[in-house]
C-alpha cells in the first residue's frame, strides 16, 4: 500500500476515556501496521481539551497526502452534519452543538474529508465486514460498557426499523422489570449491584468483579449471571424477530467472556427457543472494530473496492 493510495481511510474511535487513531487498508481489511494509537481523553473535559486530545492523537500518525478521514463517536450526534448533541447525557456535554467537522478539519493530518459514524455502528459493520460476522448476511452487534450500544445489520446496511429491531435500533432504549435496561446492565449498575449484595463501598469495578467470580466469589458470579441473564431475556425476542445469523457481542465488559455467554445463552433461550439457531460470539477485534467499520462506512459508496460478502 503505498503512501497517498486512495485505498487508505484514516481513522478515529472517540470514547469517553479515550481516542483511537489509526489508519485503514480498506482492499486488506485490516489496520496499516504500527499505525494504532491511543492517547487518554476526559469526556467531562472542556470543548478544547477534548477536540485537543482528539487532534493530537491524529497529529501523530505517520504522514499522508490528502484523504479521507473516518470518525466513530457515541450519540446523540448529527452524524450528517458532524454536530454534537450531548445535551445531559454524561459525557461530552461540553461539545453540545460543537460542530464538529469544522473544528476538526484543518487540524487532522492531510484531512480531504471527514465523515461521522455512530461507534456502535462502526463496531457492528467492522465486525460484519472483518470479524466475528464476517460471512453472514445479517447480523447484530452489542457493546457492553458504560451503557449498551447496539446496531442491526443485513446485507451489509445499518438498519434502524423494522421487524425485531427496537426504535431507532437502540437497544438501550428497552426495559427490564419497568426500569431502563441500562440500570441492569452497564458498568454503573453491575458495580451497584455487587455494592448491594456485599455491603461493601465503594464497588470494584467489573474487571475485579469478574476476577473474584473466577476465584469462587459467589456473590460475584451470581451478580454477573443475573445481569447477563436479564440482557438475553431482553434481547431474546427481538431476535428471534428479527433472526439475525449472529450476534456479536464488544465493549469493555465482553473481556468477561467466560462469564457472560452462558447465561446470555440461557436468557436468550427463556425469552424465546427460536434464538438457539442464532450463534454467539465475542467480538475477533474488539478494539479494532469501530475503526474498521468507520472506514467502512465512508467508502460505503463505492462497493467496487470492498469485496463484498
Amino acid at each position: 500500500m503505498s503512501p497517498g493510495d486512495t485505498n487508505v481511510v484514516s481513522v478515529m474511535d472517540v470514547g469517553g476515556t479515550h481516542v483511537t487513531a489509526a489508519r485503514v487498508d480498506v482492499p486488506a481489511r485490516s489496520i496499516l501496521s504500527g499505525q494504532c494509537l491511543r492517547a487518554p481523553l476526559d469526556g467531562d473535559g472542556s470543548a478544547a481539551a477534548i477536540l485537543s486530545a482528539i487532534v493530537n492523537c491524529a497529529a501523530r500518525l505517520p504522514a499522508e497526502p490528502a484523504g479521507p478521514w473516518a470518525i466513530a463517536v457515541p450519540g446523540p450526534f448529527d452524524y450528517a452534519r458532524g454536530i454534537a448533541r450531548y445535551a445531559g447525557v454524561g459525557k461530552f456535554d461540553a461539545l453540545h452543538g460543537v460542530d464538529l467537522r469544522t473544528a476538526l478539519l484543518p487540524h487532522l493530518p492531510g484531512a480531504g474529508s471527514v465523515s461521522f459514524h455512530h461507534d456502535a455502528d462502526a463496531f457492528a459493520m467492522g465486525e460484519w465486514w472483518a470479524g466475528a460476522a464476517s460471512g453472514y448476511r445479517s447480523a447484530v452487534g452489542i457493546t457492553l460498557g458504560t451503557g449498551v450500544g447496539s446496531s442491526f445489520l443485513r446485507d451489509g446496511q445499518v438498519l434502524q426499523d423494522g421487524p425485531g429491531i427496537p426504535p431507532e435500533g437502540r437497544v438501550d432504549l428497552l426495559r427490564h422489570d419497568g426500569r431502563p435496561l441500562e440500570e441492569t446492565v452497564s458498568r454503573r449498575a453491575v458495580r451497584r449491584a455487587y455494592a448491594q449484595a456485599t455491603a461493601r463501598s465503594p464497588a470494584p469495578d467489573v474487571r475485579e468483579i469478574a476476577r473474584r467470580a473466577r476465584q469462587g466469589d459467589r456473590t460475584a458470579a451470581e451478580v454477573l449471571t443475573r445481569t447477563f441473564h436479564a440482557l438475553g431475556t431482553v434481547l431474546g425476542p427481538y431476535l428471534a424477530e428479527f433472526a439475525p445469523g449472529v450476534l456479536v457481542v464488544g465493549g469493555s465488559i465482553a473481556a468477561a467472556w467466560d462469564l457472560l455467554a452462558a447465561p446470555l445463552r440461557a436468557g436468550l433461550t427463556d425469552a424465546d427457543p427460536r434464538t438457539a439457531r442464532i450463534a454467539l460470539e465475542p467480538a475477533l477485534h474488539p478494539a479494532e472494530a469501530p475503526l474498521l467499520g468507520a472506514a467502512y462506512l465512508d467508502r460505503m459508496h463505492e462497493p467496487d473496492r470492498f469485496g463484498q460478502h
